[in-house]
C-alpha cells in the first residue's frame, strides 16, 4: 500500500526537488533530494547498510521545512551506556549538569567521607580518570557546564570538590 505522504516545503526556486515530505501514517520525514553515490562518500557514513540510500540536500531545506515538535522526549540512558560515551566519541565530549545532586553519588563510599571530612576523595587510577586522561592525551577535548544553586546543594559541592579529580586528568578545562 502506498504512503500517504503531506508536502512539507522546499527551497528549490521551481518548486522541485529538494523537498520534504512527511509520512501521515507513521510519522516518518522523507527527504528527496540529489543521490549521495560517490563510493568515497558513502564510505564515510557511519551505519549505512546495504539496502540504504542517502541524498544531499541544502542544510536550509531541513531547517526551513523539517518537523519542529513542541515537545521533546527525552531518550533516558543508564550508567553503563553514559560511561560509553565518554570512549567512543571523536573530537569533543561535553556533559551538562543542571540537578542538585545524584542518587547513585549519595550510595557511593565518597560520598559519606565527603560529609565527614569535606573533601571528597580522589582516585586518579579509578577506570573514569584512566579513560579521561587517554582521550585528552590523543588530542580529544571534554568539558562539563555545571549549573550550581545559590547556595549550592550538597550534592553539587560533592561534585564541586570532586572536580579536582577532573582537573588532575587535564579534563573538563
Amino acid at each position: 500500500m502506498a504512503r500517504r505522504l503531506r508536502f512539507s516545503g522546499t527551497d528549490s526556486k521551481n518548486g522541485g526537488c529538494p523537498a520534504v515530505h512527511e509520512d501521515l501514517d507513521s510519522g516518518e520525514i522523507i527527504v528527496q533530494g540529489k543521490p549521495l553515490t560517490d563510493p568515497e562518500d558513502l564510505a564515510q557514513l557511519q551505519h549505512f547498510g546495504p539496502k540504504d540510500a542517502a541524498v544531499a540536500v541544502p542544510r536550509e531545506l531541513l531547517v526551513n521545512h523539517g518537523p519542529k515538535e513542541m515537545e521533546r522526549v527525552p531518550k533516558l540512558i543508564g550508567l553503563e551506556e553514559f560511561g560509553r560515551l565518554f570512549t567512543t566519541f571523536e573530537h569533543s565530549a561535553w556533559h551538562l549538569e543542571t540537578r542538585g545532586g545524584y542518587a547513585s553519588d549519595r550510595e557511593d563510599d565518597g560520598y559519606t567521607e565527603f560529609l565527614a571530612t569535606g573533601t571528597a576523595p580522589m582516585d586518579l587510577d579509578s577506570d573514569w580518570c584512566a579513560n579521561i586522561r587517554r582521550q585528552t592525551e590523543a588530542g580529544k577535548y571534554v568539558g562539563r557546564v555545571r549549573v550550581v544553586d545559590d547556595p549550592p546543594t550538597e550534592g553539587q559541592m560533592f561534585l564541586l570538590s570532586y572536580a579536582r579529580c577532573n582537573a588532575a586528568t587535564s579534563a573538563f578545562g
